[in-house]
């Protein structure tokens, strides 16, 4: 593995803890420049098919739904098809002629690269408010020793992150040195091999956590969180892929050097958060009643 690309996700580990550790509007502006760049790649990719889509428009208005979604992100929702509606509006009233791939590419790029990354920032969200201890409603531990004392939108990111990374790891390793069955010709180098063990990787970093957070019925509620998020993790790795292939292009882009572009590392993360999320409001609360 080449130096820089060690030496640059490393830092891309620091700088994504140290905006998840501070949460408040500190994690949504960093957030909100990763998903401008990434949407701006993924923009590229439809250009390149020749496809002109509502680029700036789908951006203001992404920015916009994760803007919200730190507000009240009760409302994001309802912000989701305002917005969508007003692209369409804008694409009506263009001097060129729009077609369905200009709607659709916008579309997909405001529900691709907005709304789904926008759950990354209710679930940091979630019971922020009574921990909250630095101005813009940010966090700064007071007891490293108990990580029990974290927020619960904290623990809950880095939980999903730890299960993410686990998953990317295992697969990567496992499929360079012993996988020998291709999982799908829209990514040569996926092997099933190495897609077997990241999942299992991300359950069993998962059913430790589920333990550690005391989450009733850990056992099966951690497999349950490990297989939702490392299955997703991988199809989002194979979405990333099927659009750069299809665009005719190895990477998204260059600004990570030897990861290529924001996409090519953040593909694993775009399913994963409403999964997580909605886990986390819906399914425990209702375990925890029964």
């Amino acid at each position: 593995m080449p130096w820089s690309r060690i030496l640059s996700g490393i830092v891309a580990i620091i700088l994504a803890l140290g905006m998840i550790l501070l949460g408040g509007w500190y994690f949504t502006i960093c957030f909100a420049i990763i998903v401008y760049l990434g949407q701006l790649e993924y923009f590229q990719l439809a250009r390149a098919k020749g496809i002109d889509p509502a680029g700036k428009t789908t951006l203001v208005v992404s920015q916009v739904l994760l803007l919200v979604s730190t507000i009240s992100y009760d409302l994001a929702d309802a912000v989701f098809p305002v917005a969508g509606t007003f692209i369409c509006f804008y694409l009506l009233f263009q001097p060129k002629l729009a077609s369905i791939a200009d709607i659709s590419s916008s579309i997909l790029g405001l529900f691709y690269g907005g709304y789904l990354p926008s759950y990354w920032v209710r679930l940091r969200a979630l019971n922020s408010t009574q921990t909250s201890n630095l101005p813009l409603g940010g966090f700064w531990p007071e007891n490293w020793t108990n990580l029990q004392t974290l927020p619960q939108g904290l623990k809950i990111i880095l939980l999903a992150f730890l299960c993410i990374w686990a998953a990317d790891i295992g697969a990567y390793i496992i499929g360079k040195f012993f996988g020998k069955t291709r999982l799908s010709d829209i990514s040569p180098k996926k092997t099933v091999e190495g897609a077997a063990f990241g999942v299992s990787a991300s359950v069993a970093v998962a059913v430790a956590g589920a333990w550690y957070l005391d989450w009733p019925g850990w056992p099966l509620t951690g497999i349950a969180l490990g297989l939702l998020i490392g299955i997703a993790s991988l199809l989002g790795d194979l979405t990333e892929s099927m659009m750069k292939r299809d665009a005719g292009v190895k990477d998204s882009g260059q600004l990570i050097p030897g990861h290529g572009g924001i996409l090519d590392r953040a593909d694993s993360y775009v399913f994963t958060a409403p999964l997580v999320y909605y886990f986390v409001t819906l399914l425990l609360p209702l375990l925890e009643r029964a």
